[in-house]
């Protein structure tokens, strides 16, 4: 059985280093870093972090309905088995280099580069706005997330991605294995360099998007205000409505009610390797450099 800590006023650094079976109620970490580093098997009810590294190096942590103040950064790092439920994070740079992570209706109002680098990673309604959110991170789950931040998930590997808006310029560069359904996706750039990018029953609004990538699929998309969009990509796409514009994919099909302007340039990709099949326009004209 646990022992308990209830309504402490904790500061100084390593407050509760290296505890172990411990369950804390209603206590704030205050003036001090570290409070919890090195910490095993503990639970967290209520509490309140106010200093910088609250969690480091700790091990099988469960914190429900507690608050990490915007001073408490870099809040929890090189922990395995955390789970976070029901709790505002405003400090930034929280959970890198994470093993075995679980967040359940947590909020980021600063995620100025959260979740970096971890790996097993479930998102259950999260709210997040910052930039370069989940870099490099690695087998995450995600549903219900809201976000609002430019250079998201950058280099991620095997994550896949459920009823989410995400309003992030740049997102997904350079990951690989990445699926996305029911989503909604608004910014520039998307996907450039990924390998095997999925978007199923996503409206994606983009300049410039799904460029450069290797084995981009679309199933029952929507593209508003897409513009210049595949460019060198390999993709299958099946877009519901119509494109404003595609230029230059490198290979593969795409299918649409229309497209607003084709463009394929001989010396740049072999235009044979391209089909476009347009409901509405069979006969869609294409603006070709020969």
């Amino acid at each position: 059985m646990n022992r308990e800590i209830r309504r402490q006023f904790l500061t100084g650094e390593c407050a509760l280093f290296a505890e172990r079976d411990l369950t804390v109620y209603d206590t704030i970490f205050d003036d001090g870093e570290s409070p919890l580093k090195e910490s095993r098997n503990i639970e967290l009810h209520g509490c309140m972090f106010k200093w910088k590294y609250p969690l480091w190096y700790a091990q099988d942590v469960t914190a429900e309905n507690c608050t990490w103040f915007d001073t408490a950064r870099a809040g929890v790092w090189y922990s395995k088995n955390v789970s976070v439920k029901d709790t505002p994070i405003a400090a930034p740079k929280n959970f890198r280099r994470c093993t075995r992570l679980a967040l359940e209706n947590v909020s980021f109002p600063n995620a100025a580069e959260t979740l970096w680098s971890c790996e097993d990673v479930t998102l259950k309604n999260i709210t997040a706005q910052g930039d370069y959110f989940a870099m490099n991170s690695t087998g995450m789950e995600v549903d219900g997330l809201t976000l609002y931040g430019n250079y998201s998930f950058d280099g991620v590997k095997n994550v896949t991605i459920r009823n989410s808006r995400l309003l992030s310029k740049d997102a997904f560069w350079n990951s690989e294995n990445v699926t996305v359904y029911d989503s909604f996706i608004s910014g520039e750039y998307l996907g450039w360099n990924a390998k095997n990018l999925t978007l199923v029953n996503c409206t994606i609004e983009s300049l410039q998007g799904m460029c450069y990538i290797e084995n981009l699929k679309l199933v029952n998309c929507k593209l508003i205000n897409t513009t210049l969009a595949f460019e060198y990509s390999t993709v299958e796409a099946d877009i519901t409505g119509s494109v404003d514009s595609v230029i230059n994919p490198s290979a593969g099909s795409i299918t649409a009610d229309s497209i607003g302007e084709l463009i394929l340039e001989r010396d740049k990709v072999d235009v044979d390797k391209v089909r476009i099949v347009c409901r509405e326009k069979p006969e869609q004209p294409v603006k070709c450099a020969c």
